[in-house]
């Protein structure tokens, strides 16, 4: 392009090669292909992609004349060669590509209309065997998809004596047991500083005591070293069961440590006052002897 200012120097009757910028929509290159499109000796290569509604799109397809920029029309008599030198994977790629990965949804963007309704109607034909979902969207459409996330779930009792069939549903109420020696009343006056609401429940629904927190999870009062926790999973509820969970371990952290501190407290005094009655009796020997006698009277009686 930095030798076109001297155009007019080349020799029509030589070889000469321009390479430019796709497109051919204005400029230089518009120019210098308008002066010879009309001659059949000339070729114009376009190798790759080109956009649609643009002049190299429109040649792509051979036609008789072509629209100049003066709006006048002059024959296509150039010959016009399209070579895919794409650095984009073509079909073969691709359909390998998606046959290692085997997806569930799959998405064509970013090519050429007609190109993209070609491989779209081809991967169609591939993936007819499986229920893979093939979109190609316009420009700003939007796309859902849909996943389902395995999860697995571990039984007992009654439950785990049934095998169960692919798609079948199943329900059923979440319990654990917790090791818990503290207060009930205790446990229930924490989950009230943190849970908006805590209601006692009656005991005969529940048969002992036991509260409801959080209109979701069932805490029930089992032994003296023993609760259980019931709800029906959910986020929501799955939350709440682990802040219970959380709390009750805590607070039986706490319980042994109370414990230890008041058996050190008394353990202390106790030596406190040993210490106290020696330098007592040792003040008592330096100033009257062993054998000495100190005779205290309060109010008439002696000591």
């Amino acid at each position: 392009m930095a030798a076109l200012p001297y155009f007019d120097e080349i020799d029509p009757s030589t070889i000469n090669v321009l390479l430019v910028t796709h497109g051919l929509q204005s400029g230089l290159s518009r120019q210098l292909f308008e002066m010879w499109c009309s001659d059949k000796k000339n070729a114009c290569v376009i190798p790759g992609y080109v956009v649609e509604g643009t002049l190299a799109k429109t040649i792509i397809n051979e036609p008789k004349e072509i629209t100049l920029m003066n709006g006048l029309t002059a024959p296509l008599n150039m010959q016009v060669h399209y070579i895919s030198f794409s650095a984009h994977a073509d079909f073969a790629q691709t359909s390998t590509f998606l046959k290692e990965l085997m997806p569930p949804n799959i998405i064509l963007v970013h090519g050429e209309g007609n190109e993209m309704g070609r491989l779209k109607q081809k991967l169609i034909t591939q993936f007819a065997d499986r229920n893979t979902k093939i979109i190609s969207p316009k420009n700003c459409q939007s796309v859902e998809m849909y996943f389902n996330s395995e999860k697995m779930a571990k039984t007992i009792g009654r439950l785990a004596e049934k095998t169960l069939e692919v798609g079948e549903t199943v329900s059923g109420l979440l319990r654990i047991t917790i090791a818990y020696s503290g207060a009930f009343g205790v446990l229930k006056h924490r989950l009230k500083q943190i849970f908006e609401s805590v209601e006692s429940l009656p005991d005969e629904e529940s048969e002992g005591p036991a509260f409801r927190v959080h209109e979701r999870l069932t805490v029930k009062y089992e032994s003296e070293k023993h609760i259980s926790l019931h709800w029906r999973p959910d986020p929501i509820s799955n939350m709440v069961s682990d802040s219970v969970v959380a709390l009750v371990l805590n607070i039986s952290r706490e319980i042994p440590k109370v414990a230890v501190e008041s058996e050190e407290a008394t353990k202390t005094e106790e030596e406190n006052n040993k210490k106290a009655e020696k330098v007592i009796h040792a003040l008592l020997v330096s100033l009257f002897g062993e054998n000495g006698k100190l005779v205290i009277s309060v109010d008439g009686n002696a000591s």
